[in-house]
């Protein structure tokens, strides 16, 4: 019997051995994932429907993945990591409070209207971490990763005078973040009603998380 693997391991080796699969192949996987899930949802999201959809072999995703949730984790990684890799470019340009804001919400509205897949994801991977610690603790590792890049920018145009930060960076992230997953829970459950006032409400609050007035 295979000895367990501790979350820690576990990611390290989904890191690596993903690496191991070519670019392409790696990335048709996940996008298989993806469509599974927004077609199937979750439970109908199978090993042997992701490997015909990618069309590689079941035993390939068994060997580099081990279990559903495991590459479940590894598409919301990818999707998480891009869209927060989409901000740096702009964010970098951006030289004043209002076009900081408008690229934070303009970001989080791309996410769900190009993607909504990616928070049904969330929202099966956050439930099935209930029960499962290496997933809670890999959603964890997730998070944390995306918050200290953010958090890293918004620190880089407070240091070159294009805001001011009210409260620790960290803070301000992790309240952008549950804003946004809160929001977009409530709009897919909800896709009729009309966000448009909650959604200046909140660029209003992070005006003031980091405006310079």
């Amino acid at each position: 019997m295979a000895e367990p693997r501790t979350a820690g391991a576990a990611g390290s080796r989904a890191a690596d051995e993903s690496a191991g699969l070519s670019g392409e192949k790696a990335e048709r996987i996940v996008d298989a994932m993806r469509r599974c899930v927004a077609e199937r949802g979750i439970s109908g999201a199978t090993f042997e429907h992701v490997s015909r959809e990618a069309g590689v072999s079941r035993g390939l995703l068994h060997y580099y993945f081990g279990t559903k949730e495991r590459l479940l984790i590894e598409a919301l990684r990818s999707d998480a990591e891009t869209r927060i890799a989409m901000l740096d470019r702009p964010l970098a340009h951006a030289k004043t409070v209002d076009e900081v804001i408008e690229i934070l919400v303009s970001g989080a509205e791309a996410v769900l209207e190009a993607d909504p897949g990616f928070y049904v994801i969330l929202y099966e991977l956050f439930t099935a971490g209930r029960q499962n610690a290496e997933i809670r603790e890999e959603l964890a590792a997730l998070y944390e990763r995306n918050r200290r890049h953010l958090a890293e920018i918004l620190r880089r145009k407070e240091a070159e005078g294009v805001l001011k930060l009210r409260l620790d960076a960290d803070a301000v992230v992790t309240y952008m973040f549950a804003a946004a997953d809160g929001g977009a829970l409530q709009r897919l459950t909800d896709p009729d009603r009309d966000f448009s006032q909650a959604i200046e409400a909140g660029a209003e609050v992070v005006r003031f998380l980091i405006s310079p007035d």
